[in-house]
């Protein structure tokens, strides 16, 4: 029986694909522009703050990265058409989708109105669902397949002590959303996955990982629960991200890879 011939040096090529990062000036859209544009990829970036946004831009930019801007959040329908046009505009078509934006907030249920948890579903679950929607669509009028990548979260998987319900309720129908689209658009060759981190070290995070008695306490609780043994690092999202853009994972579809340290598998 001869070798099966597997061109492995292709499998990760994202030189050239059409990218839009949606939430890019975040600590996660930010470790996307870099992967995906220091691996030959074309960004189009949104976020809501414009200033932050055209910083981002340039320092794309200043580092040999092709990366055009356009501000918004996927907050509306017609904001998330007037991202898949500037994309047609720029690049003529779109290949890959990475979903970054979101957030959270964190209270007691009993103690959370009901507007505060309609807003981080607005922000995690609808504006995931419209900027899918759009991009969907160019897509599939395409006809040249695609990649989308969800941002998940371990708190999809699994409850949380200090007031999550918001969060968790919403990440746990993003993991939905992963599974319906990637059976929805898997005859047109669209894959839909998403990355589900548990902490990694971002601005918002610096704390955790200090080293005084608040950040020991916290680090402490959570390594309990990690096999490796320690937090996440940007760089741990990256392969994983790669992985999901990339012709490496043309068989995968409805999946949600856990980039948590084995957190989710104890």
């Amino acid at each position: 029986m001869s070798l099966p011939s597997i061109d492995s040096s292709s499998l990760f090529d994202v030189s050239g694909k059409r990218a839009v990062v949606v939430g890019a000036t975040g600590s996660f859209g930010r470790v996307v522009c870099s992967t995906l544009g220091n691996a030959g990829a074309r960004l189009l970036i949104t976020a809501g703050n414009g200033e932050t946004l055209a910083m981002l831009k340039s320092e794309l930019n200043e580092a040999s990265i092709e990366a055009v801007e356009v501000q918004g959040r996927p907050d509306s329908e017609g904001r998330c058409d007037a991202i898949v046009a500037k994309a047609i505009e720029a690049f003529w078509g779109i290949d890959i989708l990475v979903i970054a934006s979101g957030m959270n907030d964190v209270s007691p249920i009993v103690d959370m109105s009901p507007d505060r948890f309609q807003k981080v579903m607005r922000a995690n679950v609808e504006g995931s669902w419209l900027i899918a929607r759009a991009v969907g669509r160019q897509m599939i009028e395409q006809a040249q397949g695609g990649k989308v990548v969800f941002t998940s979260s371990a708190r999809g998987k699994l409850g949380h002590p200090a007031g999550y319900s918001a969060y968790c309720t919403s990440k746990s129908a993003v993991d939905g959303m992963i599974k319906s689209l990637g059976c929805e658009w898997g005859k047109h060759g669209i894959t839909v996955n998403g990355i589900a981190p548990t902490v990694f070290r971002s601005p918002l995070t610096a704390w955790m990982f200090e080293d005084d008695e608040k950040g020991a306490q916290f680090r402490n609780s959570v390594l309990s629960r990690i096999p490796l043994g320690r937090l996440g690092e940007p760089e741990d999202l990256a392969g994983p991200l790669l992985f999901l853009c990339s012709a490496a994972s043309n068989f995968h579809t409805g999946h949600i890879v856990y980039a948590d340290g084995g957190y989710t598998a104890g």
